[in-house]
Parts: structure tokens; sequence; C-alpha cells
């Protein structure tokens, strides 16, 4: 074989060669293709198991809340109206008791609507909870609003309201609070939320305080909608919850 033919088989062979190669990363390039379709495919079904596990316990936070606001607001309201209406003198009062008692069943009947809570606003659903503990007098609460409001996805406001009714929660039921602020501050390019109560607060180095008022189920939340989340808290100076959340998420 002269080397004509010599040159043509290393060229045929080369050839040979490099399309092994390319067909082996095209191989390998398929399969960790596939691979990272699978895991996002794997995340988002995880992401909407958590929505769904989120929305059904909003769901039950607010029957929670329908049946504190049937017993303890609005049930006293009508007892005070009965009491009142033995007095014929007292029609005016009446006439004021059952005309606050039907504010608040109208509040009610719209926190029990889910259409209306689906077109409520993320800042309209948090300034609604302030109120409802101020009506109950559960705490001294108040929320301030800053900057120019912003619309967010449906899915990322369920989770941060999740997060806020699961702090709230804990300064109700562990902190032993007298107040509660609330700061919701629409930056520029992301948005700052701050609770802060002035309860018993609790020792952030012992794990099991910290896991045990659920605020570890907090930043699992969090990092569902890639927000950033900071619990800081001492005892007797009360906690914080900062959350922060970059709008391109």
């Amino acid at each position: 074989m002269g080397r004509e033919g010599q040159a043509i088989l290393v060229a045929v062979f080369t050839l040979v060669f490099l399309c092994l190669i390319l067909v082996a990363l095209f191989v390998v390039f398929n399969r960790r293709k596939n691979l990272l379709l699978l895991k996002q495919k794997e995340i988002e079904k995880q992401f909407e198991q958590e929505i769904a596990k989120t929305q059904i316990e909003i769901r039950e936070e607010t029957f929670r809340n329908i049946s504190w606001e049937l017993h303890d607001n609005i049930g006293q309201l009508l007892t005070l109206a009965k009491i009142q209406i033995q007095d014929p003198k007292n029609i005016e009062d009446v006439k004021l008791t059952l005309n606050k008692g039907l504010t608040e069943l109208r509040s009610l009947s719209k926190l029990i609507n889910p259409e209306a809570l689906k077109l409520m606003r993320f800042t309209e659903a948090v300034t609604q909870e302030i109120e409802r503990f101020n009506r109950l007098n559960f705490i001294k609460a108040s929320i301030e609003v800053l900057g120019e409001e912003r619309i967010i996805n449906e899915k990322t406001e369920i989770v941060l309201f999740r997060i806020l009714q699961e702090f709230f929660s804990n300064t109700m039921k562990h902190a032993k609070a007298r107040h509660l602020d609330v700061t919701l501050h629409y930056k520029a390019n992301e948005l700052l939320i701050i609770a802060k109560d002035d309860g018993k607060g609790f020792d952030m180095e012992k794990p099991n305080n910290f896991s045990g008022i659920g605020l570890s189920n907090i930043k699992s939340r969090g990092q569902l909608v890639n927000a950033g989340v900071n619990i800081f808290s001492k005892l007797n100076q009360g906690t914080q919850l900062t959350i922060t959340y970059n709008y391109k998420s």
C-alpha cells in the first residue's frame, strides 16, 4: 500500500474515531438533558404539592378564624344587642350594635368566599389579618406599607402569606406578646417583609427551641419561592421575621 493509500486509511480511521466521539458526546448530553428534565419535573411536582398543602393549611386557618369571629366577635355583639333591647330606651344603642354586627358579617362572608380570597392582593390579605387581630383583641397589631405595591405571582403570594400566618400563629400561641408590627416595603427590585413581636422570644442556640415552634418550617417554605428568610430572637426581647423576595425570582 502506497503512502497515498495509508493517508486515506488514516483519514478514514480519524473520521470514524471523531464520529464515535461525537456519538458518545451526544449520548452523554442526552442523558444529562433527560436527567435535568426529570429533576426539573420532580422539583415542579414537589412545588405544586407544597402549594396545594399550603392552600389547605390556609383554608383550615380560615375556618378557625371564622369560628373565632362567630364566637368571640359576632356572638358577643348579638348577646349585647339582646341585653340592650330589653330596655326601650336603648333602641339607638341596639341599632348601633346590630349595624356593627352586620359589618362584621359582611367582612366574614368575604373571608369565607374563596373567589374573594383569590382576587385579594397580598397586601390586602395581610391587612385583613392584622385588622382581625385588633377586632378580636388577640393582640395590638399594626401594618405599614411602604413604596408602590407590585403584583406578585399568585402562588408566591400564597406561600408568603402562609409564612406570615405561621409567624402570627407562633406569636399568638407561644410568644405571649402584646404587640405585633408588620412592614411591607415594596422596593425597586424586591419586597422586604418584616414582622416582629415583643413576646418572650427564645434561645436561638438551642435547636429544639427553634424547630419546636415551627419556625424551621417557615424557612423551608421560603426556599420554595427563592425568598430569603431570616429569624432573629432573644429571650424576653421578642422575635423578628425578615423575608426578602426578589421580583425576578
